[in-house]
């Protein structure tokens, strides 16, 4: 088993620049609704996640909840726009949550759960990489920490789910958590100690044996015996049905395990996110935006995820960064990223907080999403040439 890990070359010329005045345009607007989502949200930390108007302030759940996996979201956004602008304000409103990231996994720690990956990449890993400033890795690598404590060794697996002190213990492992595992890889970089990476390339190889299907598709999760470890079959919490086929699900292990790649040059783990991404192209139809799920059945309401998209077209840019992107891939990263920019899919008011439309969050309703807007802003800025991510 591979334990080595490095950190991920920059992309260089592997994606395909576009200097699209769609996308730049698409750019500007996620830079212009930034500038006052992030002030509204230094001004009351909370969880903001979706609306259904846009109006992320309407999510009523406080910053320290258990349940908090997307405040990043708006901090990383922020940072993408910084670093692109050099304007200083977006900085200063993102530093002003620092005291809250930080009493989140020094003294509230046990109330986390396995997104601390969503949570401090986006926020105290992008801060150290763009600042230098190592009391922002000192938090880092307390979240790393925090999120090593979940892994169980006996299935292998981090647990996705319930406080880290109840004698209850989730004993569910998901699909997103494959986007948590960067944050263990970077503290390996940090620190030299493989702890943390030797845990992130377990949890991925049972992601590989037990998430990922043999026909390309994916579980969102999957359950084990948390005394002996073994496993105890599939299940389902966002996907449709427990043998359906999540979009979003499916682009989180696209992006995911290309991930992997890049820290452990592991090649099984780039063969199965092309894997994954060529049997989610092959889902897509002529609107390029996947449906929720792949696998609805008859008389069921037929709903687009634009997060997906956003998440997938992410994805399919990290495969492209390690030259395993085929034509297929690069062609429906293309499409798929065009028809997000447009005004289909995206709501130019400057008085609604959201941008991006029609990302799924029920198996009855669209909404605005933050990480549908993120995700949008990050494969913007890649494909622009704007910066890479802080993964």
């Amino acid at each position: 088993m591979r334990t080595e890990v490095t950190e991920p070359k920059p992309a260089g010329g592997a994606g395909a620049l576009t200097s699209s005045p769609m996308l730049a345009r698409a750019f500007d607007l996620c830079v212009r609704k930034t500038r006052g989502n992030i002030k509204r949200l230094a001004d009351q930390p909370t969880t903001w996640a979706f609306d259904v108007h846009g109006d992320y302030s309407q999510w009523q759940e406080d910053f320290y909840e258990i349940g908090n996996w997307t405040t990043s979201f708006f901090t990383g956004m922020a940072l993408i726009a910084w670093r692109k602008t050099e304007d200083e304000y977006f900085l200063q409103q993102v530093l002003r949550l620092a005291p809250h990231y930080r009493e989140k996994v020094f003294t509230r720690h046990l109330n986390t759960h396995h997104d601390l990956g969503f949570l401090y990449s986006l926020y105290s890993v992008a801060l150290y990489k763009l600042t230098g400033n190592r009391e922002h890795r000192e938090v880092g690598l307390r979240a790393a920490e925090v999120l090593a404590q979940r892994f169980n060794a006996k299935g292998n697996f981090i647990r996705a789910w319930g406080q880290m002190n109840t004698t209850e213990q989730d004993n569910m492992a998901i699909v997103d958590c494959l986007m948590n595992l960067p944050l263990l890889y970077w503290a390996t970089t940090e620190t030299g100690d493989k702890k943390y990476c030797n845990i992130a390339v377990k949890h991925a190889d049972t992601a590989l044996k037990h998430i990922l299907r043999p026909d390309g598709s994916v579980n969102h999760a999957f359950r084990f015996d948390l005394k002996t470890g073994q496993p105890v079959g599939p299940d389902n919490v966002c996907g449709f049905a427990v043998d359906s086929y999540w979009a979003r699900g499916a682009a989180w292990a696209i992006y995911g395990l290309a991930l992997s790649y890049g820290y452990t040059q592991d090649q099984r783990y780039l063969e199965a996110s092309l894997r994954l991404a060529r049997k989610f192209i092959s889902n897509l139809d002529q609107e390029i935006v996947p449906m929720w799920d792949f696998a609805l059945p008859d008389g069921v309401l037929q709903l687009r995820d634009a997060s997906a998209a956003s998440v997938a077209v992410c994805g399919f840019q990290e495969l492209a960064k390690h030259g395993a992107a085929d034509e297929s891939v690069l062609k429906a990263k293309q499409a798929m990223l065009e028809r997000i920019a447009s005004e289909d899919y995206l709501n130019f008011d400057e008085a609604c907080p959201g941008v991006q439309k029609n990302g799924q969050v029920g198996n009855a309703k669209n909404a605005y999403t933050s990480w549908g807007d993120y995700f949008l802003m990050e494969g913007l800025s890649r494909e622009l040439g704007w910066g890479e991510s802080w993964w």
